[in-house]
């Protein structure tokens, strides 16, 4: 990008502190799920958190400005903490009380480990985290508040407008969403055609007589704390499992309790179609699979009023058979009662 034709502004940050973003929600996923933390000694490294609202302001301060170009500039609040002070200062923000006892014997990868069975993180950005996270990283100058002169919010404040915008079901973005975190290749959109031969699919459907915007808004807040409308709990333990082999799992959730747009993630899917007028999501699976599994919703307006789940699960390992008899088992258990409850909820 340096040797570009067009100049280069560089601005360097911290721990970003807002709705969506990976840090924030690791720390919002450790102090609110964690009474207790065993946590490794890099909690007392210190590091100088900034606001999303800040990091927005100076992006746009920047932009045309001469006195920016072909420069590297270091970003921060007001504030300058240690990663415990940090945890610490979340929890007094949520009203939560939690103990944390930091210890020297922690590798690297052993708290990246613990990142990833804890938090809703993939394990390379754990890594990258963990890494990052025995450097201090604070503001060595201020020169960009004398070309962008903004407020500056300090850690609660930051906290505080992130929840604001949680609190609206108000999240635009967020980093789970990123495909360059997904085991899916980047032209996902390669998959939204479900292959018609060597694929295992079947169908569960029932008739409804209730609004079908109704049913549409339940299809559209599956997954996350919505859950799956039947058995959570085996939902939880496929995800715990694809998290064992180094997987999403389910800790992702989603990024809108109520909205789905393609690309989105949602849980151990990604979002390929989501046609809300005509009643149609498509996810793809993006858990350690041997081969490729889609799952479809969908509602049909012939005659009744129908809706209808198609799981569609190929297999290209030698243990295919064994997936697809695993597949039968779960589209017979899951998938009729999942039907009902989604129509009825």
């Amino acid at each position: 990008m340096q040797n570009a034709k067009a100049p280069l502004t560089v601005l360097r940050a911290a721990i970003i502190i807002g709705s969506g973003s990976a840090s924030f929600e690791i720390i919002r996923d450790l102090v609110e799920k964690l009474p207790v933390m065993v946590a490794p000694r890099w909690l007392k490294t210190t590091c100088q958190p900034t606001g999303i609202r800040n990091v927005i302001e100076y992006l746009n301060g920047v932009i045309l400005k001469p006195k920016t170009f072909h420069q590297t500039f270091d970003i921060g609040g007001t504030e300058i903490l240690t990663y415990k002070q940090m945890l610490m200062g979340f929890a007094k923000v949520r009203g939560l009380k939690r103990l944390i006892i930091t210890v020297p014997v922690l590798t690297p990868k052993l708290s990246s480990l613990w990142l990833l069975l804890v938090t809703s993180t993939t394990f390379s950005l754990a890594r990258s985290l963990v890494s990052s996270m025995k450097n201090e990283v604070v503001c060595k100058d201020n020169r960009i508040l004398d070309i962008v002169p903004i407020h500056l919010f300090n850690y609660t404040e930051a906290l505080q407008l992130a929840f604001d915008r949680i609190s609206q079901k108000n999240v635009i973005s967020s980093w789970k969403d990123s495909i360059s975190l997904s085991t899916t290749e980047k032209n996902f959109l390669n998959y939204v055609q479900v292959p018609e031969h060597g694929v295992f699919t079947d169908k569960r459907s029932v008739s409804f007589t209730r609004k079908k915007e109704k049913v549409i808004e339940n299809i559209w807040s599956i997954g996350g704390s919505r859950g799956w409308y039947y058995g959570n709990w085996m939902w939880s333990i496929r995800g715990l499992m694809d998290k064992l082999v180094g997987g999403v799992g389910l800790r992702r959730g989603r990024r809108s309790d109520t909205d789905l747009k393609a690309g989105d993630a949602l849980d151990f899917w990604r979002v390929l179609v989501a046609d809300k007028t005509s009643g149609r999501l498509l996810l793809y699976a993006e858990m350690k699979l041997p081969g490729e599994a889609w799952l479809e919703f969908k509602i049909k307006e012939e005659g009744d009023k129908k809706f209808c789940i198609k799981p569609h699960l190929s297999s290209t390992w030698a243990v295919g058979p064994i997936v697809l008899v695993f597949g039968v088992a779960v589209s017979r258990i899951d998938f009729p009662k999942m039907v009902k409850n989604i129509v009825e909820k």
